[in-house]
C-alpha cells in the first residue's frame, strides 16, 4: 500500500513491527472493532475483514464480495452497511488482511463518512497500521 490516504491517522508504533500499535496503546472501542473484523473473515474464509464504529458507537463487520457481477471490499460493504443503517458519521474503521492494506478507495470512503481512524491488522490481530 503506498500510504493509502491515511497520512495524519497516526498512533503509537510498536517496536517490533514498524508502524505497528502496541496493545496497549489501542482503545479497547478500537480493539473492539478488529476483533469483529477478524471474527466476520474467519467465519467467511474471506480474504478480508473489516468493522466500522459510528457516531453513536453502533459497530457493523462484514467481508469482502466477490461475485461474478459484483466485487466489493470489506471496508466497502461495512461502510455502505452503516450508512445504509442510518448511521451520519464514522468514528473509526478496521481492516484486517494478509494483504497490503486498504485501497485508495476505501480510505477515502472512511474519511468521507468522518472517520479519522483506519486501522489495519493482519489476520492474527497484530495491528500494522493506523
Amino acid at each position: 500500500m503506498a500510504d493509502g490516504g491515511q497520512a495524519g491517522w497516526g498512533r503509537t508504533p510498536r517496536a517490533d513491527y514498524p508502524g505497528a500499535v502496541s496493545d496497549a496503546t489501542l482503545d479497547p472501542e478500537d480493539n473492539k472493532i478488529i476483533v469483529l473484523a477478524r471474527s466476520a473473515r474467519a467465519r467467511n474464509g474471506a480474504a478480508e475483514g473489516a468493522a466500522v464504529r459510528d457516531e453513536t458507537g453502533r459497530t457493523y463487520s462484514a467481508t469482502n464480495v466477490a461475485l461474478p457481477s459484483l466485487t466489493l471490499s470489506a471496508l466497502q460493504v461495512a461502510v455502505a452497511m452503516a450508512v445504509s443503517s442510518g448511521a451520519e458519521s464514522l468514528e473509526a474503521a478496521a481492516l484486517v488482511t494478509a494483504g497490503d492494506g486498504p485501497a485508495e478507495a476505501d480510505a477515502r470512503a472512511v474519511r468521507e463518512m468522518g472517520g479519522r481512524t483506519l486501522l489495519v491488522a493482519t489476520p492474527d490481530g497484530a495491528v500494522r497500521q493506523s
